[in-house]
């Protein structure tokens, strides 16, 4: 009896074929993200929450050798390959060990002694069981809505990461439906925090639209919008010769939708890092504050990351 191959199974057999999901790899994906960011603090008008947030990505790399969730049921993957819908929407599939990994952070930052973060460690330390789970939904849809959400959130966020990063990380590329509409992660729903143009082997010259939460990465095609999918109207701004600006990091602007999303090129810095690059180019983030576009979604390590009215640098470039 012959076997029909659906798509993914063709593209495995195909090891010349692009690649179409890129699964993270937690082992190395702290450990960059953590030297870029070190990396771009250096003189940058935020490098103080630059140098944290390297801590914490070391924080996170050591907690995640210790992590391991367990494999999805098939059944799910079934359902949401018939269906065209993300594989375990992180919302509603929060794994409790992310409040493991949350312990293992808040003794690591607890030991650097920073007194502004005294306060905001010992709420979270505080909590118990339903209230962390409650908080960790919160952020995972962005409704930081109760006092002490904002401070908290990055440190919860980083916890999640680490589970969901690790639980992606275990599936394969055929597990991953194709889902309908491209704009959100195949894995977990969430936004892309941003897309980046890789370099080598398979992947050269490929755009790929990061996630925000478990680090999947889905490939998408150039000049089409991240957030709407149109292909009309999609332009690049950048900044030239201003401090803290990065000329690898472009902003995506849609004329459809009106919003906007970055994009890295390893062309241009083959250390980019989609999350860490981010965060390090506030000042284009400044710039589009002055347009009509709207960023399409935030850092999840930032929560404040959509920029306040601000006079836009004289050095814009389209």
């Amino acid at each position: 009896m012959q076997r029909i191959l659906q798509p993914g199974d063709i593209e495995a057999l195909d090891h010349t074929q692009p690649p179409r999901i890129r699964l993270p790899q937690p082992a190395s994906l702290f450990a960059e993200r953590a030297a870029r960011l070190a990396q771009k603090a250096q003189g940058h008008p935020i490098g103080e929450y630059l140098q944290f947030l390297a801590r914490l990505v070391r924080a996170q790399q050591q907690a995640a050798g210790t992590v391991q969730t367990a494999a999805p049921d098939p059944a799910l993957i079934a359902r949401a390959q018939q269906h065209s819908m993300p594989l375990l929407p992180a919302a509603e599939h929060i794994p409790t060990e992310w409040q493991g990994v949350l312990d293992q952070l808040l003794t690591t930052l607890k030991n650097e002694e920073n007194l502004a973060l005294a306060p905001v460690l010992s709420a979270l330390a505080a909590m118990n069981f339903e209230a962390r789970q409650a908080l960790a939904r919160r952020v995972l849809l962005g409704l930081l809505t109760e006092p002490g959400d904002l401070a908290a959130a990055p440190i919860a966020m980083a916890a999640l990461q680490v589970v969901f990063a690790d639980r992606a990380s275990r599936l394969q590329e055929r597990d991953i439906p194709y889902t309908d509409p491209a704009t959100v992660c195949p894995v977990c729903a969430s936004a892309p925090v941003a897309s980046v143009q890789r370099i080598g082997a398979r992947a050269d010259g490929l755009r790929f639209l990061h996630c925000g939460t478990c680090a999947t990465e889905w490939h998408m095609v150039r000049v089409k919008c991240s957030h709407c999918e149109s292909t009309e109207g999609v332009r690049y701004q950048g900044l030239e010769g201003a401090s803290g600006t990065d000329e690898s990091v472009l902003a995506e602007t849609c004329d459809q939708c009106h919003h906007y999303r970055k994009i890295a090129h390893q062309d241009k810095d083959p250390l980019a890092e989609p999350l860490a690059d981010d965060l390090a180019s506030l000042m284009l983030d400044l710039l589009m504050a002055e347009t009509p576009y709207a960023r399409a979604s935030l850092n999840p390590l930032l929560p404040m990351a959509e920029a306040e009215s601000a006079p836009a640098p004289s050095t814009a470039t389209p």
